[in-house]
């Protein structure tokens, strides 16, 4: 079912059929990524974030399998810009690692809010990593942005936890793979997903000893799966992608926060803090100026959630 229904979308529609589909798309992607993340959270509530990561990864591998077949190595082996290309395995292995870390401890939507803030991040570094400009008026969405992270954390000696700061540290580690991402744009999709899941599989493979417990048969199914949905879920966001303009789709993926607290509420019985939903607001908010402003100027500005 999977593989037809990539196959009916290669033959793509056109204007605006195109659009919707492309909407809809980025949609059910961005719905998978939070399904994706429920399902880690549930899991590793009893296994460790090494073993998730490592059957995880496994998965998704298997899944890339026939694409590696039909295309050959070359894509995997011979990549353009190596060292910029192991620090951004390095930085996407460190944020996932963190990602499920964090959601062992606090509430999803108080973590996924943490890494929404990263496109702010990206448009803060991105004059001096990619030498881009930035006018006056990204600069004060910038450090709007950056009061919504305070008003989420609400620094304290009581909010200022373990768990909090590594959220930070992973959102940042997901921007520094985002700046990688875009100094590596020519890179074929597969060539960066690949060395993605085979970086975190290795870091899982590392550290899964440590607190290993043998899953159950269904408890593997469902490590398994969570690969999978990440897998179909990439699929679905790169699709919608090419259907449509970034500034028609992109917007959509701050659906996740709704998901992350619909599911956290309905799954974990997750009341969200008002001073979360404030400075989620006021981070969406920043993050969907900083975004418009950058389409205005013409500047690639397609980075998705890939948590």
């Amino acid at each position: 079912m999977f593989w037809t229904g990539c196959l009916i979308l290669n033959s793509s529609p056109t204007g605006n059929a195109a659009a919707r589909l492309g909407i809809a798309m980025m949609i059910a992607g961005i719905l998978l990524f939070a399904l994706n993340d429920v399902l880690g959270k549930w899991l590793v509530a009893t296994y460790s974030v090494g073993q998730l990561l490592l059957i995880r990864s496994v998965a998704a591998l298997l899944v890339l399998a026939p694409f590696l077949w039909r295309n050959g190595l070359r894509p995997i082996v011979r990549v353009e810009q190596p060292g910029l290309q192991t620090m951004r395995v390095l930085l996407s292995s460190a944020e996932v690692y963190a990602f499920y870390f964090a959601v062992m401890y606090m509430p999803l939507a108080d973590a996924m809010t943490y890494w929404l803030a990263a496109p702010i991040y990206v448009a803060a570094l991105s004059p001096f990593l990619l030498g881009e400009k930035v006018g006056w008026r990204r600069w004060t969405a910038i450090f709007v942005g950056f009061c919504g992270v305070l008003i989420a954390l609400e620094p304290s000696a009581a909010t200022l936890t373990a768990p909090a700061l590594i959220s930070i540290c992973g959102s940042l580690a997901f921007a520094f793979m985002m700046i990688s991402g875009r100094a590596l744009r020519g890179t074929p999709d597969i060539t960066l997903v690949f060395w993605q899941m085979a970086g975190a599989g290795l870091l899982g493979l590392v550290t899964a000893p440590f607190g290993w417990v043998t899953p159950t048969g269904f408890d593997l199914f469902l490590l398994a799966f969570l690969g999978v949905v990440a897998m179909v879920a990439h699929v679905c966001v790169n699709r919608s992608l090419k259907l449509a303009d970034a500034a028609t789709v992109v917007p959509f993926q701050y659906t996740l926060l709704f998901w992350a607290v619909l599911f956290g509420w309905l799954v974990f019985d997750d009341v969200p803090r008002l001073n979360m939903l404030i400075g989620a607001a006021v981070i969406i908010a920043a993050g969907l100026f900083i975004f418009f402003r950058e389409q205005k100027l013409k500047r690639p500005a397609t980075d998705v959630m890939e948590v």
